[in-house]
């Protein structure tokens, strides 16, 4: 139980890293809907639609940018972290495809 929490505490804190924040996760804060379809035109657009997916569950579980930034350079050498960031996309990734029908 307590590798299990380690692990999504990682893997949030991994996502914070993966790719700088600025101008995404704003879109959230005044309101906007910033999901209105996982529909895209591309499998690159489906890509960088997971990535977003990811950081805004990491926006959402640790809402305070302060600590978010403070632990983003512990993180950021660690390959362990940086791994399950990947696999949190991934799964993301798997629901836009299947969300576009594998853009068939």
């Amino acid at each position: 139980m307590m590798n299990t929490k380690k692990c999504l505490l990682t893997v949030c804190a991994a996502l914070a890293l993966s790719a700088p924040m600025a101008g995404h996760a704003e879109d959230q804060d005044n309101g906007d809907v910033w999901l209105a379809s996982l529909v895209t035109e591309t499998p690159q657009e489906g890509f960088e639609l997971a990535i977003k997916l990811s950081r805004m569950g990491v926006k959402s579980t640790q809402s305070d940018k302060e600590v978010l930034f403070r632990e983003r350079e512990k993180y950021a050498q660690k390959g362990e972290a940086l791994i399950h960031a990947s696999e949190v996309i991934a799964v993301h990734f798997q629901t836009v495809a299947a969300a576009n029908n594998y853009w068939k």
